[in-house]
């Protein structure tokens, strides 16, 4: 838990006063954030005796999915040929972290509301109820309330998971974090490597904080992971760090590039209008609008939304992070808007 930057630090206070509750904590942020140390923390901090069990919802089939949560009686289905406890009866006492809460089917997201409500579980196959002493720590990289809209998760369980909850920003937005991160990371790896003493190069420190980090804490320990690797001595220099995406600056502190979005008329031509509007940007905007009113031009806003988000997004060079922040958005709420226009998988 290397929370150096004044914002995590803020955070982890939050974590730890919520960890001295028995409240279930739902954790939300971007994949590669540290969610599960998070819930580990959490559990570290709450004295609770029992163990700490993560299951990631995603890894399971969906037809297995119910007897790994909840176990099975011998046979319940075809295979099981003796009874198993599930990962909920595993962790009585302790914490049950269920990462990728977001994956689970709707039938399944009636179960675990049950579960939650009644503190106790009915293997399959069984009619015997289990009583429960078990916290609950859920995550997801998903924005729940947009899948409730679009019916996708359940409105009462999301209430029920969300009695406390951390979000966890971006590494982008935690700069003070970076350099402690990385430092750690070399301390990890040199010993796997047998080196000693290796620090990084000015230059070095100044393009790790300049970086927009897509993969957040992962993708850190992955570039001091290669740049151990391939380093010629006792000093990490530029050419050893191998980022895949798209530096903002190279300096200490990161800033929004240069755009090169589409040129003028490209808007009008998307939207299947005249070109030739007056110049001032509001004044064409609203103008554009107004058009679009008087032709009753169909599905006008979600045309207008796309037409925004498509511009932005190129502008940015398909930078997600760069794109959030020009449209003052989060990234959870962009990136639920490029998969809904087919602009990411």
């Amino acid at each position: 838990m290397l929370f150096h930057d004044p914002r995590s630090s803020a955070l982890l206070k939050q974590v730890e006063r919520i960890a001295r509750s028995d409240a279930t904590v739902l954790v939300t942020g971007d994949t590669g954030t540290g969610k599960e140390l998070i819930a580990r923390h959490i559990h570290e901090k709450s004295a609770r005796p029992g163990p700490f069990i993560a299951v990631n919802c995603g890894a399971f089939c969906e037809t297995l999915v119910d007897a790994e949560l909840f176990g099975h009686e011998t046979g319940a289905f075809t295979g099981a040929t003796h009874a198993r406890s599930g990962w909920f009866e595993a962790a009585n006492g302790g914490t049950l972290f269920l990462d990728e809460i977001g994956e689970l089917s709707l039938g399944l997201q009636v179960k675990l509301l049950r579960v939650l409500q009644e503190r106790q579980v009915v293997r399959l196959g069984s009619r015997r109820s289990i009583p429960l002493d078990v916290r609950l720590v859920a995550a997801t990289n998903v924005d729940l309330q947009q899948a409730i809209l679009h019916n996708r998760f359940r409105s009462d369980l999301f209430y029920r998971l969300s009695v406390a909850t951390v979000d966890l920003p971006p590494l982008c937005e935690r700069t003070g974090d970076i350099l402690p991160l990385a430092r750690h990371f070399i301390d990890v790896y040199s010993e796997r490597l047998q080196m000693q003493n290796v620090t990084l190069s000015v230059v070095v420190q100044q393009m790790l904080e300049a970086y927009d980090w897509p993969g957040n804490i992962r993708e850190l320990e992955n570039v001091i992971h290669y740049a151990l690797i391939v380093c010629d001595g006792n000093v990490i220099v530029k050419d050893d760090l191998k980022l895949a995406g798209t530096a903002q600056t190279s300096g200490a502190t990161a800033s929004i590039a240069p755009l090169e979005f589409d040129p003028p008329g490209q808007l009008s031509d998307r939207l299947g209008l005249p070109i030739g509007l007056p110049v001032a940007p509001q004044l064409r905007l609203e103008t554009l609008i107004s058009e679009c009113i008087k032709n009753a031009q169909p599905n006008l806003f979600e045309t207008v939304e796309k037409a925004v988000i498509h511009t932005a997004f190129s502008g940015c060079n398909q930078n997600q992070v760069q794109t959030a922040k020009v449209l003052g958005v989060s990234r959870n709420m962009l990136r639920t808007h490029l998969k809904r226009f087919g602009l990411i998988g």
